[in-house]
């Protein structure tokens, strides 16, 4: 056991699945009965990062990157800030606004864990306007520990997709627009105020503060030697109790379904990875391992940590339309094969869809993604053309001009009433 762990709690959580979402109410007196205070770091900054590294920690926002290095880009800056983002942009995710509704106060940990972490001495809380729920938690949570709310500020986002991607967010708490920006600086050298910034998930932070409490060695304890501990994962479409649930990374994509009741019905293809994800044939894959080492040959990342079930008699390349009309509708307009290329992406397999001959408008929509690929100002978009190359396998392909149920969640939601697990239609799998 390292220093760091030692000087935590001594009876650290018993190896399992109830890291993030523990069970019990999301109180004050209730997060200090599972955890206890977080411990104190006055001169031990490198300790801690050492600690995070050895950990293994990895973004859970989309990313994947290493989360120790970015606190040690950060950590070199003068008078740095945090940013917590949970935004969520991702139309077929829910996992932050349940994780912020349900356990607010360890969110809040990792934050002022980064704090610590980094040098700095204040924190942005960065929320969806539509999460009500997750809104309303953590000011509630803030409201129970008022020494730290002086350092913690909780702020609104507009509900864009591309509102949540780094750049776009600084720009937003800078006074300009929600759109990527993607010119030097980068947000860990000049970001929030013209102060280096570090902008992390708050899964990501919510992990950061487990670790910092009970150490690397126990948070890999669980997941993968390659990908360590636990993350939750946004399970949707043709499973008998979609929800969000926790799991470790390498848990065959089998188990993640059967977690969620079990398939409703005989499975064609799996979206993985949200709406920049990848179809992957259910055929033979769904003994696949959640962990990116094992999607990688199928051109698949774990990503936002969707997993959306496309049953027999529902068309595979109806849902792709219907993706690429969202994100056309979602451009942050700075590009023209995005602002162009996207709505006739879209076009072309509403098309197909529709019962076109096959060559044409797939051709077309696979050379317009090809030129916005070159292009990309916002997030990486080079799995566009992956989704079109999938539509060409009978297997994803459908010819149900009506399917009675939709998996993917394209149109905006509503505000969400009083418990938001509900107005999402999901579950939350304990």
């Amino acid at each position: 056991m390292t220093a760091l762990a030692a000087a935590s709690l001594e009876s650290p959580p018993t190896r399992g699945l109830r890291r993030l979402l523990p069970s019990g109410d999301a109180s004050w007196a209730q997060h200090l009965e599972r955890h206890g205070p977080l411990p104190q770091f006055a001169g031990r900054r490198a300790s801690l990062i050492a600690e995070v590294e050895r950990s293994g920690l990895a973004g859970r926002g989309g990313a994947g990157f290493p989360t120790a290095v970015k606190l040690q880009a950060v950590a070199a800056g003068r008078a740095p800030i945090v940013v917590a983002n949970g935004t969520e942009g991702e139309p077929a995710s829910a996992k932050d606004r349940i994780l912020m509704t349900h356990n607010p106060h360890l969110v809040l940990d990792g934050a002022l864990v980064a704090l610590t972490a980094v040098g700095g001495d204040e924190a942005v809380l960065a929320v969806s306007r539509r999460a009500r729920p997750a809104h309303a938690a953590l000011t509630r949570a803030l409201a129970e520990r008022r020494a730290d709310a002086r350092r913690i500020r909780l702020v609104a986002v507009p509900d864009r997709f591309v509102a949540g991607e780094e750049t776009a967010l600084v720009s937003w708490l800078n006074g300009g627009e929600a759109k990527p920006t993607f010119t030097p600086p980068r947000p860990f050298e000049r970001g929030v105020g013209g102060r280096p910034t570090l902008v992390q998930n708050v899964e990501t932070l919510a992990n950061l503060g487990l670790i910092a409490r009970y150490g690397a060695g126990w948070f890999r304890e669980t997941g993968t030697e390659a990908e360590p501990g636990t993350v939750l994962v946004t399970v949707r479409g043709g499973v008998r109790r979609p929800g969000v649930i926790e799991v470790e990374l390498g848990t065959p994509l089998r188990q993640v379904v059967d977690r969620c009741g079990g398939l409703a019905a005989p499975v064609r293809a799996l979206l993985v990875g949200g709406y920049f994800g990848t179809w992957i044939d259910a055929a033979g894959n769904l003994d696949l391992p959640l962990a990116d080492a094992a999607l990688r040959p199928h051109r698949a990342a774990l990503g936002a940590r969707t997993l959306v079930v496309l049953p027999h008699g529902v068309c595979g390349v109806a849902e792709t339309a219907r993706v690429a009309r969202y994100l056309a509708g979602e451009s942050a307009g700075q590009c023209g094969p995005c602002v162009f290329g996207l709505p006739a992406v879209a076009q072309a397999l509403e098309s197909i869809a529709a019962g076109a001959p096959d060559a044409a408008p797939l051709a077309g929509a696979s050379a317009t993604a090809e030129r916005a690929d070159r292009r990309p100002r916002c997030l990486p978009p080079s799995r566009r053309r992956a989704a079109l190359r999938r539509q060409r396998d009978p297997r994803v392909r459908g010819r149900d001009r009506a399917p009675p149920r939709r998996p993917l969640p394209c149109r905006p939601r509503r505000a969400a009433p009083a418990h938001e697990s509900r107005e999402l239609g999901l579950e939350v799998r304990r």
